[in-house]
This record gives C-alpha cells, sequence and structure tokens, in this order.
C-alpha cells in the first residue's frame, strides 16, 4: 500500500477500483472500536451506482498517492447502521468533540490516519484552520495566504485524548469509569464543558458516563443545567446519579425541582437514601440543617481503640475523607468526639468514652448558615455536629460547605470539593 500516512480529507471523494474499472467512490470510514489507542479502520464505505457499500479493508489492495483505493473484490454488503459503529466523516467531521487533555469543546476539521502493518490505524484529530482548508480543497489559496500572514498553526490532539460527544456502539460498548476518557477530566471541567453544549450533547455526554462520574459533574452545574439534564436522561438515570451525590448537594439539587418531581425521583432511590434525603429537603438551603450532610462515620462508646481503628480500616476504601468520629448512643443521641490523632495515639485497649471528647460545639438544624460558619471558623473545626433539640444527631456541616454559606458563587466553583460517601457506622 502506497499511502503511508495523511488526512481523511485526501481520500474522500477519491475513485474505487478494480483491476483498474472505477467501482464508485471512497465515501466514509467505519472504526468498530473507537476506543482503542491508535483505533483500527475496519472497511471503507464506497458509494456506488446500488448505493452505498461497505468494503472490509482486507479487500483493499493498495492506496496509491493520489488518494485512489484499489480492491480486490467488488462490496456487496451494505454499509453499517450508523449507531453500531464509529464514522469518520458523518459523526466526526464538523462534529464537536471534547479534548480532554486540552479540557475543552473543539470542531474536528480533519483526522489524521496512518499505514501501519498494512493497516489504516486513526491517529489524531486535525482541530485548526489548516485543516479546514485542507478539506475544502483551498490548500493552493491557504498557501497564498499564509505567504502573507505567515504560518499558520497546526492544532492535532492525539486520538487517545479524543472523546467523542456522540455515544459509539451504544449496544456494545459499556463505559466505565476508568474506560471513559471523559472521566479523566475533573468534575468541575467535565461541568464546564457540559455547560458549554446543547442539551443534546449535553444528553450524549452524561450517557457515557457512570453515575459515580456523572454525580461528580452534577454537584458543579448551574440549577437550570442541572435541572433539563434530569428532564432529559428520565426519572431512573436521574435517580441513580442522585443517590451518588454527596447527600447535602442531592437534597439542594431535589430541593430546586417540583414536589412532584421530587417525589418520582425518591421513589426511584433505595428506601435508606430516599427517607434521609426526605429529611434533608425540608431545611431551607441557608440554614445548617439545608447544608449538612448524613455522610459521617459514627461509633459506640463501649469499643477499644483497637478494635474501631480495625472497623475503620474495613470501611476506609469507601470513605476518602474522613473528619472526626462522632460516639452515640443507641438514640443517637451525640455523646462525645474523637479525632483521629487522639485515637491513634490511645492505648488499645482503652475505651472510647474515656478518650472522647464531651465538651461538645454543636449547631441547631435552623442556625443561620453564616452563623455556622462563623462558629466552624471561631473553634478551628473540620466539621461541625448538628443536633436537635433532644441532642440527637442529625448530620455535619463540613468546613467546604460553611465556606460556600459566605463565599460568591464564582469563587466557590474554583475551589477544590472534599467527595464524600454514604453515611459509615461502626457496629457494635
Amino acid at each position: 500500500m502506497a499511502f503511508t500516512e495523511g488526512f481523511i480529507s485526501e481520500l474522500v471523494g477519491r475513485r474505487a477500483t478494480i483491476d483498474d474499472r472505477p467501482i464508485g467512490k471512497v465515501a466514509d470510514f467505519v472504526v468498530g472500536k473507537p476506543d482503542a489507542v491508535f483505533p483500527q479502520v475496519d472497511g471503507l464505505v464506497i458509494k456506488t451506482p446500488q448505493g452505498l457499500r461497505f468494503a472490509p479493508i482486507e479487500t483493499v489492495a493498495d492506496v496509491d498517492r493520489d488518494g485512489n483505493v484499489a480492491l480486490t473484490i467488488a462490496p456487496s454488503e451494505p454499509a453499517p447502521p450508523e449507531q453500531q459503529e464509529l464514522y469518520l466523516v458523518a459523526d466526526l467531521l464538523d462534529k464537536q468533540i471534547v479534548d480532554v487533555d486540552g479540557r475543552k469543546v473543539v470542531r474536528i476539521n480533519d483526522i489524521e490516519v496512518a499505514n501501519t502493518g498494512g493497516r489504516l490505524r486513526v491517529v489524531a484529530a486535525d482541530v485548526s484552520l489548516a485543516g479546514l482548508l485542507r478539506r475544502l480543497g483551498l490548500r493552493s489559496f491557504g498557501k497564498r495566504w499564509l505567504s502573507r500572514i505567515g504560518t499558520l498553526p497546526r492544532s492535532m490532539i492525539a486520538w487517545d485524548s479524543v472523546a467523542p460527544i456522540r455515544e459509539v456502539n451504544p449496544s456494545q460498548v459499556q463505559l466505565s469509569v476508568k474506560q471513559s476518557r471523559l472521566a479523566r477530566l475533573h468534575p468541575s471541567e467535565l461541568a464546564e464543558i457540559i455547560g458549554d453544549l446543547s442539551s443534546r450533547e449535553a444528553l450524549a455526554v452524561v450517557g457515557q458516563l457512570d453515575d459515580e462520574t456523572a454525580a461528580d459533574a452534577f454537584e458543579h452545574l448551574d440549577t437550570e443545567t442541572r435541572k433539563s439534564l434530569i428532564e432529559d436522561i428520565g426519572t431512573e438515570r436521574a435517580a441513580d446519579i442522585i443517590e451518588e451525590m454527596d447527600a447535602d448537594d442531592a437534597a439542594d439539587l431535589l430541593a430546586e425541582l417540583p414536589e412532584e418531581q421530587q417525589s418520582q425521583l425518591l421513589a426511584e432511590m433505595n428506601a435508606y437514601t430516599a427517607g434521609e434525603l426526605r429529611e434533608l429537603v425540608k431545611y431551607p438551603e441557608d440554614t445548617a440543617g439545608g447544608m449538612m450532610t448524613t455522610d459521617y462515620v459514627w461509633i459506640y462508646p463501649h469499643r477499644t481503640t483497637e478494635a474501631t481503628i480495625r472497623k475503620i480500616r474495613e470501611i476506609a476504601p469507601a470513605s476518602e475523607f474522613i473528619y472526626y468520629l462522632y460516639v452515640l448512643d443507641k438514640d443517637d443521641h451525640l455523646l462525645g468526639t474523637l479525632s483521629l490523632r487522639t485515637l491513634l495515639l490511645a492505648l488499645p485497649t482503652a475505651f472510647i468514652d474515656r478518650i472522647m471528647k464531651t465538651d461538645l460545639i454543636t449547631v441547631d438544624p435552623l442556625t443561620p448558615a453564616v452563623d455556622v460558619a462563623s462558629t466552624i471558623a471561631k473553634y478551628d473545626l473540620l466539621a461541625a455536629p448538628v443536633v436537635d433539640d433532644d441532642g440527637k444527631m442529625l448530620g455535619i456541616v463540613t468546613v467546604d460547605d460553611a465556606i460556600d454559606a459566605i463565599m460568591p458563587e464564582d469563587v466557590i466553583k474554583k475551589l477544590p470539593r472534599v467527595r464524600r460517601h454514604h453515611p459509615r457506622h461502626i457496629a457494635s
């Protein structure tokens, strides 16, 4: 095969021949596994008098220097359905994609392919103006223009950094958090990209994410975008995503929705999570109850430090950050708090009720958000427990959520957030 490397614009529209006899023109290129680092082109779509026909790559005998394709046999099979394969021309040219390394949405003007071991492989996406001029057949014009203004930058994105917005092979490819290129983005960057897309494109991007990654992104989206996406993705998927969100953020999101929609979403969740969120939604957003999360670690007072540490090790993979340990009785009354430092420095045989701190700093669920933030700052806390009038533990307000209450929204979006998970306890 004389063709070594180039762009698909140099091949599209060129003649397809058998024994030097023209049978049609190259219309497109089919890729069955686009998630490979440099995916193989499985075949060409040839426009013939009988319609679009699929020519497997094995039937390509040669590609000459002008881009004309010589086939060994005439293609007889119709082109595969677009929803089952990636079409380089139809699906990507002039379409927006996510450059996951550049962390931005760009438009593809051309695609670079290379011949490796007799196979055509996709190498990179060209998003430059030069690529557009090449594709439009204006290369000579571009050269004359460039001679006046200087060199035009060549902007290429390696294929392993390209994330098509359209979900590819939806019936065959199930993207996981590790497989999805979009999941390489920070949640705030992913949310920014989703916010810049049309509703249809945003829906396609969310469709490629697993529930946990989508939940992380949802926590950074503005209210209107979240409400629109929930409508578009359907109640069942929306409920799955909301269940993966931090409890306080999930409650805030539900509070933005009409009561009927709230009820529909809660009905799709497991009973425990739904019950938690129903309680959280009752509180005004600008109060401790509206800010608090129920994701915290609590323990019983009669355990030893050794047994407590052993249990913490068990739950560590599911709990990325532990502020304090909260000591509760069987009726959920807050008895004391314990820092990890205190726990680690205590004797292994020491009982929790002997080393816990009982001089508690707590807030009421209706305490205004600004006062909660002030309390956390005054006592240098990482989190403040929220208790009712009977001293029953309801949740905690973390320092990052307290900051959210007093900082401007544009500043908040730039601040890192701690990822929390479902509430954990150490059984007696």
